[in-house]
């Protein structure tokens, strides 16, 4: 099974209902409810989800949408080392480096994001979720 690491902006594309994306995250999320692929995200990713929702939802609300995603996901760790080459790294946006070195720490081979440009410095592909699921059918 093919494994993903899927950054912030495609999960908040799903829970937030953003129009033009909300399909494309709504069917790579699918793929996963069918274990087509395995998605993989940063427990990092889970406090600004947490943060985000919070302020377009209830806590409540927020925490229970959070819930219900986390069925869909594995979620890995943010370590010492991770925060470290993220430091070191030429990312310009430090939450971008980390979510990179959480995926390439882990041996993860393809990371979704809508900020591709964020990601110029990557030596894995880097695509958005419309670009993936175009490569799968």
């Amino acid at each position: 099974m093919e494994k993903v690491f899927v950054d912030t902006d495609i999960v908040l594309d799903l829970l937030g209902s953003r129009d033009f994306f909300y399909i494309h995250s709504a069917n790579l999320f699918s793929a996963a409810d069918k274990n087509e692929i395995k998605i993989y995200v940063s427990s990092l990713t889970f406090a600004n989800l947490n943060y985000i929702l919070s302020r377009q939802y209830s806590g409540e609300q927020a925490r229970k949408k959070l819930l219900k995603f986390k069925t869909l996901v594995t979620v890995l760790s943010v370590n010492d080392k991770i925060i470290e080459l993220a430091l070191a790294s030429d990312f310009k946006d430090f939450e971008d480096g980390i979510q990179y070195y959480t995926a390439t720490e882990n041996n993860i081979k393809i990371i979704l994001t809508r900020n591709i440009k964020d990601y110029k410095t990557a030596e894995i592909p880097v695509m958005t979720a419309e670009q993936f699921l175009k490569g799968k059918m």
